[in-house]
Order: structure tokens, then sequence, then C-alpha cells
């Protein structure tokens, strides 16, 4: 099976991951914006940073053109794990790639830039995200990486 793993990733987080789903499934990465034409993998990777409570913008643009394909998504953000932000997020990402044979999904929290923090702080209403962001620091850790690591290989 031929394999590549896509990603998008503004503070190195689903970078990180990037790497150790690349790593399982023995393939090369490459950022969205440069993920070109698809067609030759039977399997692509798609890793993802949450804006808004859903998939960045570049992610958002590839994953309806997945469509036929079997993926795998991951993604980093600030939320506590299986919390609705996070779970919502996943979902917008499913929903993206209809069409797509979703064989794996994961996610876990990315540690957030601080001003980042700081802004989100100052809006009315706050982000329902945000409370759980001060546990995000350090993440993804090697626990998150391992965990990753054998989802992906559960697949392989």
């Amino acid at each position: 099976m031929k394999s590549v793993v896509i990603y998008s990733s503004q503070t190195n987080n689903t970078k990180k991951m990037a790497e150790a789903v690349a790593e399982v499934l023995n393939c090369t990465m490459t950022a969205v914006v440069d993920a070109g034409d698809l067609a030759e993998f039977d399997l692509v990777a798609v890793g993802f940073w949450y804006k808004a409570g859903q998939p960045d913008p570049a992610t958002q643009e590839i994953l309806p053109k997945l469509a036929g394909k079997k993926i795998v998504l991951f993604g980093s953000h600030g939320a506590a794990v299986g919390s609705p932000p996070a779970e919502n997020g996943m979902a917008k990402a499913r929903e993206l790639a209809a069409g797509a044979d979703v064989v794996a999904t994961f996610s876990c929290p990315g540690e957030v830039d601080a001003k980042f923090l700081e802004m989100a702080a100052k809006k009315d209403p706050q982000p329902p995200w945000l409370a759980a962001a001060p546990a995000a620091k350090g993440h993804p850790d090697a626990a998150d990486i391992a965990a990753l690591k054998a989802a992906v290989q559960a697949i392989v």
C-alpha cells in the first residue's frame, strides 16, 4: 500500500505527530499546501490543527478532494481529549472528507502559543477549550506520540 502523510502545523505540534505517522507508515510527508496530486497513494494520513473548533483552513480545502481514498485523520488542539471541542473538530474533519474511507482518527492536546492564549482570554465569550488549554502545555508528549503510533500501527 503506497502511503503519504500530509499535514498542516502552526506551532510544530502537528508536524511532530506527522513525523511519527510517517515513521510507522515508512513513507514521505509534506505540508498540506505542497501536497499536489495524491492520485498515486492508497492511504493518505492527514494531520491538522484546530482553528475555531475545526480543521485549519488549508486542511479544510484538501479533505473534500480525498474521496475514494483510505485516510487517517490526526489533529492537535488546545482542548481536553474527549471534550466537545475536540470531538466536534474531528467530526467536522470526517464531514469534510465525505466519500473517503476514514480508517483511523486520533487527536491529542497541543501546546497553545502564550500570545494566542492571552488573546483568547480577552474574548467575550471565551472559547470553550480555553479552560483546558493550560493542561496542553508540553503536548504532544511521548505518551501522545506512542498512542498515535499504536493507532496507526493497528491499521497497517
